[in-house]
């Protein structure tokens, strides 16, 4: 069998950013419903017709990984919401990530790039935008979706669906 849409696919894999090791699977596969957008399209695109026991090594590049870098999701806000009894919040400092909510209510994290006198500079795009990934790694696992894991788009557990 080879890698598809509605396949049940297990990874062993690293994410390598700029030569420096970001995140892997560790002992356990990530194990996830291929073609459903539960990846970043560059990987799910890179893993098709992969079988079991095959090994990769790929660039994601920043388009198909978490998009390129948007100027416009860099925002100033004042520095009164951050006030907390007339101080700056103790949480709010250059290099943090915060969760803040928008307009519509939906959370956004962003992290502060400046402080000054009446602003707070935030980045909210996601942290590897603008970036090339490079994944390594190996198909641990491969098996055709039951009819239940495609009708609600992710993989159920061993004992069926588990929510």
């Amino acid at each position: 069998m080879k890698i598809v849409k509605n396949a049940v696919v297990g990874v062993n894999y690293a994410l390598d950013v700029e030569g420096q090791q970001l995140d892997a699977s560790g002992d356990t596969p990530l194990t996830y419903l291929h073609g459903h957008g539960m990846m970043i399209p560059g990987f799910e695109r890179q893993l098709e017709g992969l079988s079991e026991g095959d090994s990769y090594d790929f660039k994601v590049s920043a388009a198909e990984g978490y998009g390129e870098l948007n100027p416009e999701a860099i925002s100033d806000l004042d520095k009164e919401i951050f006030m907390v009894d007339g101080s700056m919040s103790t949480e709010v400092f250059e290099g943090a990530q915060l969760q803040l909510t928008n307009q519509e209510g939906h959370p956004m994290v962003g992290v502060v790039q400046t402080i000054t006198d009446d602003k707070v500079k935030i980045d909210f795009n996601h942290q590897l935008a603008g970036k090339e990934l490079r994944f390594t790694g190996s198909i641990a696992s491969l098996r055709e979706a039951t009819e239940e894991e495609i009708a609600h788009g992710h993989v159920h557990g061993p004992e069926g669906h588990q929510h």
